[in-house]
C-alpha cells in the first residue's frame, strides 16, 4: 500500500458509510382547508379582481340569482342542481358548439382544487365541472368550491390531481395587457370571476341502528346463539 492508498483509505474511514438517500420528510401537516390557508385566498383573488363569496351549501341559489338571475347559462351535466334558482335558464353541456355556448351568459361548475398562495383555482373536466371549452366562452363565470378543497401552494395541489385529466388552472378573470400596460380584460376567457366558498364536506352522519347493534362491553355486535334469553323450561 502506497502512501496515497493509506491516506485516502484514512479519508474514507473518517467519513463513514455512504448514505443510501436523502430521509423522506413527512408532509401530512399540511392540511387542507385550514382557515388562514382558505383566507389567503380570498385576499388573493380579490386582488386579481375577482369577487369572493362565503355562504353555506343552500345559500348557493341566492348567490347564484344575485348574479345571473333572469339570464342563460350553460352547466356541466354533473353539477348539483340545487346550486341553480329558478330565475336562471340552464342549459346542460351535451357537447354545445362555440356559436351555442358563445350566446350564454355565463357559466356555473364547481372546482377539483384551489391554491392559497397563488389563488388559483384548478378544474379537472369532472361531471361538475365540465369540458374547459365551456369555462372560457361565457363572460361570467360561477365557480363554487368547498374550504377542504383549498390547499397551501401548487406541490399540495399537485399532489390532488391526476396529470391525466384535462387541467384548467385559472387565477381571476381573463386580462392581458399590452406594451404599455393597459389592461384589457375577457381575452382569453370570462371577464368576471365569481368563487362561491362553501364550508367543509360535513362529516357523514352516525348509523343509530349500527350504533345500537354493538354491545357497549365488548364494541361487538351480539351473538344470538350466546345471547339469547334462557329456556323457563331448563
Amino acid at each position: 500500500m502506497n502512501a496515497r492508498d493509506l491516506v485516502l483509505g484514512r479519508l474514507r474511514s473518517a467519513l463513514g458509510p455512504e448514505p443510501a438517500g436523502p430521509a423522506e420528510v413527512p408532509r401530512e401537516y399540511r392540511l387542507a382547508g385550514r382557515p388562514a390557508d382558505v383566507d389567503l385566498l380570498a385576499h388573493r383573488l380579490v386582488d386579481y379582481r375577482a369577487t369572493v363569496h362565503r355562504c353555506a351549501d343552500g345559500e348557493v341559489a341566492r348567490v347564484v340569482d344575485d348574479i345571473l338571475g333572469g339570464r342563460r347559462v350553460v352547466v356541466p351535466p354533473g353539477l348539483p342542481r340545487r346550486w341553480l334558482p329558478a330565475t336562471v335558464e340552464a342549459v346542460t353541456d351535451d357537447r354545445l358548439g362555440t356559436e351555442q355556448l358563445a350566446a350564454v351568459d355565463g357559466v356555473v361548475t364547481a372546482a377539483a382544487v384551489a391554491v392559497a398562495e397563488t389563488g388559483t383555482i384548478v378544474l379537472d373536466g369532472a361531471p361538475d365541472q365540465g369540458r374547459r371549452i365551456i369555462t372560457l366562452l361565457p363572460d361570467v363565470h360561477v365557480c363554487v368550491l368547498r374550504a377542504d378543497q383549498v390547499v397551501a401552494g401548487l406541490p399540495d395541489a399537485v399532489g390532488r390531481l391526476d396529470p391525466r385529466r384535462p387541467l384548467t388552472w385559472i387565477s381571476g378573470p381573463s386580462a392581458t395587457s399590452d406594451i404599455e400596460l393597459d389592461r384589457v380584460e375577457g381575452v382569453h376567457g370570462p371577464r368576471n370571476l365569481h368563487v362561491v366558498i362553501l364550508p367543509p364536506t360535513p362529516d357523514p352522519a352516525p348509523d343509530p341502528a349500527a350504533d345500537a347493534a354493538v354491545d357497549p362491553a365488548t364494541d361487538a355486535a351480539p351473538d344470538p346463539a350466546t345471547d339469547s334469553a334462557p329456556d323457563p323450561a331448563a
